[in-house]
This record gives structure tokens, sequence and C-alpha cells, in this order.
């Protein structure tokens, strides 16, 4: 053990939890880190789960308000994240992990049993907790792993999650096909309820607390200030960007978020501290982490557009496919994710640092964006440029938890890693209403009459359309890569805040060695 010259106590790297080091893996490490990674694929499923669900959900309810299930999800989760990250740190981040396994089960069971459509709101509002535990995930593995398998761990934790998109088609067809919409809902409270009793018996508590209070106000203006951004970008295409309602949103969102960071130079301790968010390596980590799901976000929205168009239409792309033919082009997608974030946990752990890998890996995204604005009408050359696409996006994955495992002390991985899930949540939502705001301006095909009737209103897009869109996503990588470029060659830990020391929590006392 070690002290800070601040005066507080920082786990030597042998020893990240104050415990006595593990020298590897064991059967009881490989159970739990099997169990955070089905957690997350659970996490990365659920949205694609229930968008296959939407049009029966809205059927079953009469409602034409089906994208509430997602933005609520995704709202919740980002809004809850800040709150759940300091919390984490303060009282333990298993607790917090386990407590929003909690609360995201009774969401899901609300949504089963549901017999109004806002009831399955307020159950998709409490899921929504699900989205905090993939920060909390890789910043309790960063405590309680032994420290030469932190990378490898964290690693597959992140990048693991493209995996399960191989299979989630095909299940969620069974699913929906054989026993309805709310089989989805009770799918995912039977996975919660197992994974949760897995991690509570081979996943241990972080010994590492902060001593802090409850910023409460910097909770509901930081919150609430994202919500009103989120909101505004969300609904703006449908209301419209001058709409009175869209307008008070993003203008409320901005002056609340203003507020916040009034608030949080004013009071001593503050829910996330803006010299340490301010720090080069973790500012720069935020942003590189937001472009790489942006990134993300935008290209596997495009895919499917694009391949899943009909060929007949002779727009210069498509291939007409269905969902289940659809993943073969994810399958590429999927394995490319996990290989390139196994490259990132090996390569870590042989002490290369993250910053290349993250770089490599945002311009992969870039190249592949590129490629595919160029060639679009072949279908060995598309899954090609999916592996691509995908082995950039693993090494992105991986390559952030362990950027901010060395930039942040443990007193405080998982609030600055909150602000790192936020930015993971803003910019995928803003990247795609830019593309689409761009193609729906002067793009969208207008086909003959006889035939735009039987579209039943669908929109597709002309070839000059997807080739913008790929070509923003490929300058977006590019900026991203640049902005990863800037991170230190050799990162400094941030130091802890004077006020933050370890405190001795359930009978594990922490002391510093001599």
């Amino acid at each position: 053990m070690v002290t800070t010259p601040t005066g507080g106590v920082m786990p030597s790297p042998t020893d990240p939890t104050g415990r006595a080091p593990q020298e590897g893996w064991n059967f009881r490490l490989i159970l739990s880190l099997a169990s955070i990674v089905l957690l997350l694929e659970l996490l990365a499923v659920s949205y694609m789960m229930i968008s296959t669900a939407l049009p029966a959900i809205a059927m079953n309810y009469q409602t034409t308000q089906g994208a509430w299930l997602l933005t609520a999800f995704l709202l919740v989760g980002a809004m809850a994240a800040p709150l759940i990250g300091k919390l984490a740190d303060m009282y333990g981040k298993r607790k917090m992990l386990l407590a929003c396994i909690g609360i995201a089960l009774v969401g899901s069971f609300i949504s089963a049993i549901a017999s109004s459509y806002a009831m399955m709101i307020a159950g998709r509002c409490l899921a929504g907790l699900m989205v905090p535990t993939l920060f909390l995930s890789y910043s309790l593995i960063r405590d309680v792993f032994p420290a030469k398998t932190v990378p490898l761990a964290v690693s597959i934790a992140t990048s693991g999650m493209g995996l399960i998109a191989i299979p989630a088609p095909f299940l969620t067809g069974w699913l929906l096909d054989d026993f309805g919409f709310r089989s989805i809902f009770w799918f995912f409270v039977i996975c919660l309820v197992v994974l949760g009793v897995l991690i509570q018996f081979t996943t241990p508590e972080s010994g590492v607390r902060l001593r802090s209070r409850v910023d409460l106000i910097g909770a509901v203006l930081l919150g609430a200030g994202i919500a009103g951004i989120l909101l505004s970008v969300s609904f703006g295409p449908s209301w419209g960007w001058t709409d009175t309602g869209t307008l008070t949103f993003l203008i409320g969102g901005i002056v609340l978020l203003i507020a916040w960071v009034v608030s949080a130079r004013t009071i001593k301790e503050p829910l996330i501290d803006l010299d340490v968010l301010g720090k080069r390596p973790v500012l720069l980590t935020t942003i590189s982490s937001g472009v790489v799901y942006g990134a993300s976000g935008l290209f596997t929205i495009l895919l499917p557009m694009m391949v899943m168009t009909p060929a007949l239409f002779g727009l210069g792309y498509g291939f007409g496919v269905d969902a289940e033919g659809f993943a073969l082009y994810q399958l590429p997608i999927g394995f490319a994710v996990v290989l390139g974030g196994l490259l990132v946990g090996t390569m870590v752990g042989r002490n290369m640092r993250p910053r290349p890998l993250l770089v490599s890996g945002l311009l992969l995204n870039a190249f592949a964006f590129a490629l595919m604005a160029q060639v679009h009408d072949t279908k060995g050359i598309i899954m090609l440029v999916c592996a691509i696409f995908g082995f950039g996006m693993g090494m992105g994955y991986a390559s952030i938890p362990n950027l901010l495992i060395e930039a942040v002390p443990p007193q405080l991985q998982a609030s600055s890693a909150s602000m790192v899930g936020v930015a993971q949540s803003i910019f995928p939502a803003i990247l795609p209403v830019v593309a689409f705001a761009i193609m729906n301006n002067s793009h969208i095909v207008q086909f003959p009459p006889e035939i735009q009737a039987t579209l039943q209103g669908a929109v597709f897009y002309d070839e000059a359309g997807f080739q913008v869109a790929f070509w923003i996503g490929a300058i977006f990588a590019l900026v991203g890569a640049a902005v990863a470029f800037l991170l230190p060659r050799n990162i400094t830990q941030v130091e802890v805040p004077a006020s933050a020391t370890r405190s001795a929590t359930d009978g594990d006392e922490l002391v510093a060695a001599g």
C-alpha cells in the first residue's frame, strides 16, 4: 500500500483491493467474470429485443407513443449514472451493481404484467438502471480482480457485448412468435435473478471507499440537464427542430447543465469533481469514449437499413434480407468485436499503453465508414467492412476502461466512469440525428404513386444519402482518433481530492503499509 500526497490511502498495483493479492485466474474469478459478461450481454440485447417487440406492444396498448419504450430506458439510465457512480464510490461498487440489477428486475416485472401503457413505461424507467451496470462492472473488476488479470477481464467484459448480437434475433423471434411480447420481459426477469445471485456469490465487494457527501442538488441539476438535451435530440426529428417543446427542452437542459457547473464549482464536495473531470487524460478519454459509441451507434443503424432495402428498387444498394438474413451481417461484427477486445486486453496486460490501441480502433472505424461509402453493392465486401468495423469497435470498447483505470484512482473510479457513461449515451443520440437530418433534407427517394402506395409510409434514401451518412461517420471517427492521439503518452494518475479518504467498511480494515 502507498500513501497519496493528500494523505489518503491508495492501493498499490499488486494489491487493488486492500486484501492479500491473488496470483492469477481461478474458478471463482472465471465464474465472476462470466456473470458480469452475461449481465452486460443482457444490457446489449435488451434494446434490440424491445425494438423488435415494439410493433406488437404498440398494437396491444393502441398507442402511437412507442418510442418512449426506448427513450425512457436510456433517459433514466443516463440521468441516474452520475448519482449511481458517486454512491458506488462511497458505499461499494458491488452494492450499487446489485441495487441496479434489483431495480431493473422490478421494472422488468412491472412491464411483464403491465395492464396499461403508462405502467409499461414506468417499468421501462426502472429497467433503465441497467445502463449504469456497464461502468459499475469494469470499475468493480478494477478493484477486486488481481492486478495482472484486470486488463484482459475489463476487455472481455466490455467487448463481449458484440457477440450476443448473433443469436439475439433468433431468440427474440422465438419468444415473440411462441409466447408473445410479455415473454421478452419475463426473459429479463429470469436472467436478472440468476445473474444477480451469481454476482452476489462470486464477486467480492470493493474495499475502496470515498468519504464524501451526496450532492443532491448537483444530482438533480445534472440529471435534469442531461434529460432535457436527450429529450430534445430524441424527439426533435418528429416534433420539429423549431417546435416550442424541442427548444424548451434543449435550452432548459443547457441552462441546467450550466447551473450544475456553477454548483459544482461552489460546493465543497460536488457530485462530480470538475477538477478531476477537467484533467487532460480524463476529459479526452470521456470525449473519445463518446466518439467510439457514437460511431458504433451510427454504423449499426445504417447497416440494416441499407442491406434490408429490396434490391429490385434499383437504388444502388440493398439485398432485401429479412431479420434472420441480417444476422449474417452481424456475425462478422460480433466475432470481430470480441477479437478486438481480446487483443487490447492481451497487449495492455503486456504493458502496452491503451492510447495507441484506441487510436488504431478509431482509425479502423473511419476506414470502414469510408469504404462502405464507396462500395456497398457486394455482399462479400460489406461483410469484410463489417469485420473491420467490428474489430475497431472492440478495440475502442476495451481501450476506454483500461485508459480510465490508468488515469483515475480507485476512490473516484465509478463517479468518473459515470461521466464517461453519460458521453456514451449522448453521442450515439446526437450523431444519427445529424446524419438523418442531412439525409432527410434532400435524399429521400420519390417513387411513382403506384409504388409509394404499397410502401405504407416507409421512407427510402438514395445512394448519395447513404454515402453522405457514412462519410459523416468517417470524419467523426477521424476526429475521435485525433482526440485520442492527444492523450498523454504516459498517463499520471490524478490525485484524490484532499477531502476524500479511504474508510474502513464491513470489518475490512484498510491501512497503509509502512
